[in-house]
């Protein structure tokens, strides 16, 4: 054991907090306050409304509405890393955005094309084809599906 020395004394003769004491208390305060983040009501079992509060998750879950993405453009879903077009009226497609040539962000949709700022890339939005290099790869699409007037992941 070590001797404690005056100067590791508070003022009330006490010994200060260690370490472990702080790290529990802020553990139980984080703890506490996730526990109270928490705002999902899970129905019972058998209530009989469990298709609706899945209807509302869905919702919830939906990554735009058709009306976000216009007829010959598209929509970029920057926390999805995703884009979506509209090539035709009513048809809806979703690619990577995500530049196949160096990694970069595409930033517009226009004039048929998603658009590179980087180094000039263009990719068509009907398939994601290259219509304009340096990239030599199409856009990797990914799915999406359309409910109403809202659009899906998956």
């Amino acid at each position: 054991m070590t001797e404690i020395q005056d100067s590791q004394l508070s003022p009330s003769r006490q010994l200060p907090p260690s370490r472990r004491a702080l790290l529990a208390g802020a553990s139980v305060t984080c703890a506490a306050m996730l526990a109270g983040c928490t705002t999902q009501d899970v129905p019972p079992a058998g209530s009989g409304t469990a298709a609706s509060a899945s209807g509302s998750a869905s919702a919830a879950a939906a990554v735009a509405t058709t009306s976000q993405v216009p007829e010959g453009g598209g929509k970029i879903i920057d926390a999805r890393r995703m884009v979506i077009t509209q090539p035709q009226p009513g048809s809806f497609k979703a690619f990577s955005s995500i530049c196949t040539h160096q990694g970069c962000f595409v930033n517009s949709v226009s004039n048929g094309t998603i658009n590179c700022p980087c180094h000039g890339s263009k990719f068509s939005i009907t398939d994601g084809a290259v219509v304009h290099g340096p990239a030599t790869r199409p856009l990797p699409p990914i799915a999406i599906s359309v409910e109403g007037t809202s659009i899906f992941p998956g």
